[in-house]
């Protein structure tokens, strides 16, 4: 009887577990047109206290979710597309979105969630409605493209995480349908192996694409609202991408350059973020995030994101990563490094950098203030100066030894 007891638990859980994983369909429409849709399956996990302890929520996203038409909106000029949908007893989930022309991105990821709910928060000591908010989450695609991750991704919201699934979106649609042409996140890409097709036919691969060599050093400037420029940067840009070629058949490790001539600029200066945008021939789109530490003063590049749709490729190319901590430096300094670096974003892309100097934050009379050099740089100056020194001291040590086996020698003779 236990045993028939513990198996019916089971199969109870194990439904209950389908019925979590189930997709919901959210959609804003403006009149008769649709501009953001999105379907997924998503499911939180909260961490909140009760009298005596502490506890971990976790629920699912059900599928009565429906979208809050009074928050949700498809964007003016002065306000941003949002996606709100509500659920439960006071539960809730914002997407906001932004674009640079090129492309589309979540710019922030809103849970909203109600502890008094005691289907959901048994025993919490508090009643309150938290709001906890998250952005930069990595979730880009080219315009008229569909953003597509079946993979389950995670995100932190505050104290809390979410965790997205088959997930197909699209925000500033032209029409009302997802668009067939997708961006296939990072995680689908490596996780689906392309079949290799074999014929009894000889067939002459596709020479492999020569080098580029080092790349050419660009100016890069962001203005803000007012004219005045709030981001500066001067390097050198190369684009280290592996994917799966059609004209050679396999996997392929490709180096491009960024043509600072063929390359247009955008991007935006906040209080504690800045970005900035590179587009070239509306087929290969980097975005750069600096984050500033205002209890430090420090900052970093801390999001990188490529989207590339090369026509050598099976689909398009999209990588992100919002957890890095590249060029660090002092507010109102300026980072400087000329030694070449890769700075790796996930295992398929990496960006190699090329006599660098940037300052996202307090750019004054449009010039960069002084400059932080790179530990590498440090390095390779210090160097030449061991050497020097080590060659200076042999150099005394080799002459007090001539004095003093002079000195020696001129002792062994008497004056008569």
């Amino acid at each position: 009887m236990k045993l028939f007891r513990a198996l019916a638990v089971l199969i109870i859980a194990w439904f209950a577990l389908i019925g979590c994983t189930q997709a919901v369909t959210l959609q804003v429409t403006q009149g008769n047109s649709t501009c953001i849709k999105a379907e997924l399956s998503a499911s939180f996990s909260i961490t909140y206290n009760t009298s005596s302890s502490t506890r971990m929520a976790q629920f699912p996203l059900p599928d009565s979710t429906a979208v809050d038409t009074g928050s949700s909106s498809c964007g003016t000029d002065n306000s941003s597309p949002w996606l709100v949908a509500v659920f439960g007893s006071g539960h809730a989930m914002g997407l906001s979105f932004s674009t640079n022309g090129s492309l589309y991105s979540v710019a922030n990821l809103t849970l909203q969630y109600n502890l008094s709910d005691t289907s959901v928060f048994p025993g919490a000591n508090s009643s309150d409605v938290v709001t906890v908010v998250s952005s930069s989450v990595g979730i880009s695609a080219f315009i008229n493209t569909t953003y597509r991750c079946e993979s389950p991704t995670t995100f932190s919201v505050g104290g809390a995480t979410a965790t997205f699934s088959g997930t197909r979106l699209e925000a500033y649609m032209p029409g009302n349908d997802l668009s067939p042409t997708e961006s296939v996140c990072v995680a689908d890409q490596v996780s689906t192996t392309v079949p290799l097709t074999t014929t009894s036919t000889t067939t002459t691969s596709a020479p492999a694409p020569t080098p580029p060599g080092t790349p050419e050093r660009g100016d890069y400037s962001v203005n803000n609202i007012n004219g005045t420029v709030c981001l500066l940067a001067r390097m050198g840009l190369q684009l280290n991408v592996s994917y799966f070629s059609i004209s050679q058949n396999k996997t392929v490790q490709e180096l491009v350059n960024l043509s600072p001539n063929e390359t247009s600029v955008s991007g935006s200066c906040k209080a504690s973020s800045a970005s900035l945008v590179l587009s070239q021939e509306q087929i290969t789109t980097l975005n750069l995030t600096f984050t500033l530490n205002s209890t430090n003063n420090k900052y970093h590049l801390s999001a990188i994101t490529l989207l590339a749709n090369w026509s050598d490729m099976t689909a398009p190319f999209w990588a992100s990563n919002t957890s890095l901590d590249y060029l660090r430096s002092t507010l109102g300094r300026s980072y400087m490094c000329n030694t070449e670096q890769t700075l790796t974003v996930v295992p398929t892309f990496s960006l190699n950098t090329f006599r660098v100097q940037v300052q996202p934050f307090e750019v004054t009379t449009n010039q960069f203030a002084t400059a932080e050099e790179c530990l590498m740089d440090q390095t390779q100056m210090l160097i030449p100066i061991i050497v020097g020194a080590a060659l200076a001291g042999l150099v005394l040590i080799v002459l007090i030894a001539y004095l003093i086996g002079r000195k020696r020698s001129h002792a062994g003779y008497q004056t008569i």
